[in-house]
């Protein structure tokens, strides 16, 4: 059999070429960097300022886009007990999750159709009665006092009488026409961005937590696992308390509605409801909202309403929530006061509202870790 050897001549040409490599000077390796010197240190620490100072500017110019993430990553941590519940019943995964998406949006299609109409003529009608009520208000002995003194009812009402005239209050509210237009696609925006990104989130959540614990060494992988699903279903307590002291404070709206005889009581009780999942400011945003609505049936039953809504905020802020929180999130009470206000001065409504779970995540992970070492030391 014949057998092709490579030609000699080529074998030539690769040993020149090699050769010519090897021989090619490129001089002398200088010196290694004194990274002791100050000049060198100076220069490293101002590349490393510029690089931290573009990129904080970089997350603040898409901090709005940030906020929607985490916002979207909280609910879908906190709907993921409600899709377990739906896949220990037989469901697979994605019909969970579409069942949980579907009840979720006949919730919000039922508040708008249901809370929102009459929210609306009452705001006519308290626009259209504003300057009559704030003209009775001179019946009091001490405000007329007052405003015989310093105008502060005469002030009021010149305002309001600018503010409402030809119907242009929501226009002056909002910035102009331009500025109403924003508001409404802004906030349709935001609202439909985080209804997708939690679909996503919720449907990829088991995929998402696999793929994060790749990261982890093999040999604590389990561990790390265990917590971070402990995490999650804190996040899910959480969530899942938060509807429980919404809901009762809807309930005691409604109840105290039909009592007192407050104008439309079940859109406000639904409103309340929304407003219980706003942490620190929520009940201050409802009791406003009732507050002006009762006004347009009376005074007196604004009072009351007014009253007993600040009755209830101080009973559910010192008695409710603490025993929920802490059966659910099994964190002191006094931790779940702080963590809100903290989260909120932090970072404001959203800080406010990943403030406890974020809260419970760390005692978990204390007890877990950091106190049985230091236990053991």
């Amino acid at each position: 059999m014949a057998r092709f050897t490579k030609p000699k001549i080529t074998s030539k040409l690769l040993r020149r070429k090699v050769s010519k490599v090897a021989n090619e000077d490129f001089g002398t390796a200088g010196k290694p960097v004194n990274t002791s010197h100050p000049f060198y240190f100076g220069f490293m620490v101002t590349i490393g300022a510029l690089l931290a100072l573009t990129m904080l500017q970089a997350l603040a110019s898409a901090s709005a886009v940030f906020i929607l993430i985490i916002i979207s990553i909280f609910l879908a941590a906190g709907l993921n007990p409600a899709v377990m519940f739906f896949q220990k019943r037989g469901l697979n995964r994605g019909a969970s999750v579409g069942a949980v998406m579907a009840s979720v949006l006949l919730f919000v299609a039922a508040f708008i159709a249901i809370a929102v109409p009459p929210l609306i003529d009452q705001g006519n009608q308290l626009l259209d009665n504003a300057p009559a009520l704030i003209k009775d208000l001179n019946n009091n002995a001490l405000i007329n006092d007052l405003n015989n003194k310093y105008g502060v009812i005469d002030s009021l009402q010149t305002k309001i009488d600018s503010l409402i005239k030809d119907g242009q209050f929501a226009i002056t509210a909002f910035g102009g026409v331009i500025g109403v237009g924003k508001a409404v696609v802004s906030g349709l925006v935001s609202t439909i961005t985080i209804l997708v990104l939690t679909l996503y989130f919720l449907a990829s959540l088991p995929q998402v937590i696999n793929i994060g614990l790749r990261f982890v060494p093999a040999t604590r992988r389990d561990r790390v696992s265990k917590l971070t699903n402990a995490i999650v279903g804190r996040i899910g307590s959480f969530v899942g308390g938060q509807a429980i002291i919404a809901a009762l404070a809807a309930t005691f709206i409604l109840i105290m509605g039909l009592i007192v005889g407050m104008p439309y009581p079940g859109p406000l009780a639904m409103v309340v409801l929304i407003c219980g999942f706003i942490p620190l400011v929520g009940h201050f945003i409802g009791m406003s909202i009732v507050t002006v609505v009762s006004l347009t049936d009376s005074l007196t039953t604004a009072a009351i309403a007014l009253g007993a809504y600040i009755l209830y905020v101080q009973i559910e802020n010192y008695v409710i929530t603490p025993r929920i929180m802490r059966k659910s999130l099994a964190i002191p009470g006094l931790v779940t006061i702080i963590a809100a206000l903290l989260g909120a001065s932090l970072l404001g409504l959203v800080g406010g509202l990943l403030a406890v779970p974020i809260a419970a995540a760390v005692l978990l992970i204390l007890d877990e870790v950091v106190f049985p070492r230091a236990d053991q030391a």
